[in-house]
């Protein structure tokens, strides 16, 4: 076996910009991509991150693209977040 087997080969560029950024921010990648939609504080309960700590992940990785936000249906105040890469 070769050691580029582990190396992911379906990433033309999503997936890529995430690698540069705070494990954070990855882990709260990694949340939305198994979990879906979720808000900040639902986030920070799936994590176990510090709400203010999920905060710089998700800023971090919209700046990216990584991520996108919507209103909530339910609580306007609220914003919904959504892994914008495959």
């Amino acid at each position: 076996m070769s050691t580029t087997e582990t190396e992911p080969t379906n990433d033309p560029d999503g997936w890529e910009a995430v690698r540069e950024l705070p494990p954070s921010a990855k882990l709260v990648a990694k949340t939305l991509e198994h979990d879906g939609r979720l808000t900040q504080s639902q986030l920070a309960d799936e994590t176990l991150l510090p709400t203010r700590t999920v905060r710089y992940a998700l800023s971090r990785l919209e700046e990216c693209g990584a991520v996108e936000s919507r209103f909530s249906f339910n609580d306007a105040r609220k914003r919904v977040y959504t892994l914008a890469i495959e």
